[in-house]
């Protein structure tokens, strides 16, 4: 599925009485436009779950399988992004084809240089790491609306230029959606309707290095 094709929830608002209310819809959006940028929630305590709307065992049921403890924590994880291994640039799985089948004994006046087996495989091996585009995962509160709160969220790794000569940057490739709780309004005021429905949250699980 190309990136312009890739189906991500994203954010709508439902106006009540003048307030604006944010909730989760589907539609279509593109992969780069990850990661889903904070919502502007509407400050009324009103909107938000009472004590009785967050026992656990009720929501874990209602969660069901979709429970995922890689990607979500009901409770601060702000401890973990301490030790968070993704943060470093790992290679994994083979080397990409368009790097490996580089000739290095063309040059751009046609004439040809010899190059070890050794030195070409040292240059590869450093171009692979300085185009490569990890994932970088961070813990991110998505706020009391939400249950689990907590979503560990993917970014591409942006400190600096992924080309040689610089010029292009890591952006998102792939993403995968887990499903969250999110809490839910309709109606007026007092005469509201809460309740917890599933939504599908999207987080970048793959990045390529790109224009």
């Amino acid at each position: 599925m190309g990136l312009s094709q890739t189906l991500l929830f994203y954010v709508l608002v439902c106006v009540h009485l003048g307030v604006s209310q944010h909730y989760l819809r589907l539609r279509p959006s593109p992969s780069d436009h990850l990661p889903v940028p904070d919502l502007k929630e509407d400050p009324d305590p009103e909107y938000d779950p009472r004590e009785q709307d967050l026992t656990e065992r009720t929501l874990r049921k209602k969660l069901g399988s979709n429970f995922d403890p890689n990607f979500m924590s009901i409770t601060s994880p702000i401890i973990l992004n301490f030790s968070e291994p993704d943060n470093q640039v790992k290679l994994q799985g083979p080397m990409p084809n368009e790097i490996k089948k580089l000739d290095l004994t063309e040059t751009p006046y046609g004439k040809r240089v010899k190059v070890g087996k050794k030195a070409r495989r040292k240059f590869l091996q450093w171009l692979w790491t300085y185009t490569h585009c990890p994932v970088v995962h961070t813990w991110k509160d998505l706020g009391v609306r939400f249950w689990p709160r907590y979503i560990k969220e993917g970014n591409c790794f942006s400190e600096r230029s992924c080309s040689f000569p610089e010029g292009m940057s890591c952006k998102p490739a792939k993403s995968i959606n887990k499903i969250f709780l999110r809490w839910y309004c309709q109606g007026f005021l007092r005469q509201k309707y809460c309740t917890w429905i599933q939504v599908q949250y999207p987080i970048i699980s793959e990045c390529k290095c790109s224009c």
